[in-house]
């Protein structure tokens, strides 16, 4: 490049527009060079250095119409002084050539979220492949030149060298283009959002979660024909009661926050081939796509109690659906999950990395579940016990029949009736909710009449307003289910209290160690954990609280609520707030928990604990 400018061109904007022009970066930092030397050589001119910094300070105050020139970008927006091509994104600095990026990046999208508002942007880029990809980034992010550097891991070229200089960029073009970048609301979870409707039924909705949900969130969709769904399903419905409650289960999730009832598992057990996993994808089918492998809408639990939080507060309404619950045992076979964490719908309080504490995770929903053995067992908490519907399928036929063509079915066609059981619920100008609320109060009063416990009777009521609206709503088929159908897979109050079923447990203890329940006169027997006397075992109180705690109970709820069930025997004196008695045992004086057991068959020979070693009937 040959310069022909006068000295008085200099005074003008002309030779510094034809460097600026130059897109190659190289090619227009040499150019410069040359043409601070031809200044200063030729015409004299000693302060070209200010009077190109001057330049490109005057540049900043302008509104610019420098374009970016990407190949397949979304929009052209005004990219201000940088120079934004195929080659990168920079800018003429004034010790140098300033480089934000290497490759193309740039705005398309800003979203603002309709639970917190927190402003987010979508970043659209391409490097080495030439495929535009894109990303949505926390704006603070974009703000700061140490987090900015976090979009390296997913491809962007920004490292500590250039980070302060992607900030600037990023800052600018956003201001530039504030009105040219679309804005949308966007949501990272799903559920009803108070103004906006029910995600993701929301039109031009967003998501701009967690990118481990993102496949969750895609899987709510409808595909295929839905008479095909309604014809399959109203055919499977006809057949047991178990597949109408799991179905029924699905469409309770989103009637749990307005009836306001607490989250509850409704969960399917027994061995394999009899379609517990068929009728999770029939639950599922209501939401989204059922398939486990592609992608679809079934979790697993093979995750840690945190992810499940996460899980439940992402899926908030709708219902959290869970295959092959055995991969929660532990190395020993012993089944390792907490079912009141996630019936709680409330997660706990974390703090974060800058001091502050997280935003606590909640949640209202159904979580439908299926496994080889029972989610609680004998030593769980009543609260737990009282939050589960278990169905043990392993004693009943086949709970669907046609499994492989159901699961084909169900495949080929989904995503329909949970949208429009959302919609009937939530349409405008219709008292459904109170309809759904009325219907509710009902059967929870039926169910209560029964020996089942509220909590229990909650979580049935739920359901059956569920079907009974989906089936006035969807199938039009008069298959809805009744109280008495479904009051045979509730626990009774007896199986819910922990103090029953802990009381049950010491007396089958007392049993197991009835060798251990007696005196002994000779060294050759040796561990003594007390004595059985007149229907009433005296167990050593240190002895007593090792096998309640090694049960899974709490020994002092175990000794109130025997207390009160007056089935301990206690000391003298009706101001005595002592559960333990003082009994002689082996001549010692010892201090014993005294559990009143069940009365004795009056056939069956009675061994007293006061016997001889030669009266024990045993060698």
């Amino acid at each position: 490049m040959d310069f022909t400018y006068t000295k008085e061109d200099f005074s003008t904007s002309k030779p510094y527009e034809e460097i600026l022009s130059i897109k190659d970066p190289f090619q227009r930092e040499t150019a410069k060079s040359r043409l601070a030397e031809y200044a200063r050589t030729t015409l004299k001119i000693k302060n070209f250095n200010t009077l190109w910094k001057s330049y490109l300070q005057s540049q900043k105050k302008q509104k610019s119409n420098n374009l970016t020139a990407f190949t397949g970008q979304k929009m052209d927006l005004d990219s201000g002084d940088w120079i934004a091509n195929d080659y990168g994104i920079s800018r003429p600095g004034t010790y140098g050539e300033e480089i934000a990026c290497p490759h193309p990046v740039m705005p398309v999208e800003r979203l603002v979220n309709i639970d917190s508002n927190v402003v987010k942007m979508k970043l659209s880029y391409c490097n080495g492949d030439r495929r535009w990809k894109d990303i949505i980034v926390e704006k603070s992010v974009l703000a700061s030149r140490q987090k900015v550097i976090q979009l390296a891991d997913q491809g962007i070229e920004v490292t500590s060298e250039n980070s302060s200089s992607f900030v600037k960029y990023m800052s600018e073009v956003c201001t530039l283009n504030y009105n040219e970048i679309p804005e949308k609301k966007s949501v990272s979870r799903l559920g009803y959002i108070q103004n906006e409707g029910f995600s993701p039924f929301v039109d031009n909705l967003v998501f701009d979660g967690d990118r481990d949900f993102k496949h969750a969130f895609d899987s709510i969709h409808s595909h295929g024909k839905y008479e095909d769904w309604l014809k399959t399903v109203r055919n499977i419905r006809k057949t047991n009661v178990v597949v109408r409650i799991e179905l029924a289960a699905s469409f309770a999730s989103v009637l749990i926050q307005p009836c306001g009832c607490l989250p509850f598992f409704v969960h399917l057990w027994g061995g394999t081939e009899t379609g517990k996993t068929v009728a999770l994808m029939l639950a599922a089918s209501v939401w989204g796509n059922p398939d486990l492998r592609n992608g679809g809408y079934i979790q697993t639990f093979n995750s840690t109690a945190v992810g499940q939080e996460r899980f439940a507060a992402f899926f908030n309404n709708l219902p959290l659906c869970i295959d092959e619950l055995q991969l929660k045992k532990d190395a020993r076979g012993k089944m390792n999950f907490d079912v009141y964490q996630l019936a709680e719908g409330i997660g706990r309080t974390r703090g974060n990395k800058t001091g502050g504490v997280d935003k606590t995770p909640t949640w209202s929903n159904c979580i439908i579940t299926t496994g080889e053995s029972p989610i609680t067992n004998g030593n769980a908490g009543a609260g737990a016990v009282n939050r589960v519907i278990e169905v043990d399928c392993s004693s009943t036929q086949k709970i669907i029949e046609d499994g492989h063509g159901t699961a084909a079915a169900l495949r080929k066609a989904y995503g329909f009736a949970g949208k429009d059981f959302v919609s009937h619920l939530y349409s405008d100008g219709s008292d459904e909710i109170r309809r759904a609320q009325s219907l509710y109060s009902d059967f929870f009063k039926r169910l209560s009449q029964n020996d089942t416990t509220e909590k229990q009777a909650m979580a049935a009521a739920a359901i059956l307003v569920a079907d009974s609206l989906a089936t006035e709503w969807i199938f039009k088929d008069g298959e809805a289910l009744t109280v008495e159908e479904i009051s045979q897979f509730l626990a009774s109050k007896a199986a819910v209290s922990s103090g029953e079923r802990g009381y049950q447990y010491i007396c089958d203890w007392v049993a197991r160690n009835a060798n251990k329940m007696r005196a002994r006169s000779d060294e050759s027997f040796n561990d003594v954990y007390g004595l059985v006397q007149d229907d009433t075992a005296y167990i050593i109180s240190s002895v007593f609280q090792l096998a309640v705690e090694e049960g899974g109970f709490s020994p002092q709820a175990l000794l109130s609520w025997m207390r009160e069930k007056k089935l301990l025997e206690l000391p003298k004196g009706k101001k005595s707030k002592r559960n333990t008695i003082t009994k002689r045992i082996n001549g010692i004086v010892t201090r014993c928990i005294a559990v009143k057991l069940e009365k004795s068959d009056a056939n069956v020979e009675d061994y007293g604990s006061d016997l001889s070693e030669k009266d024990l009937p045993f060698d």
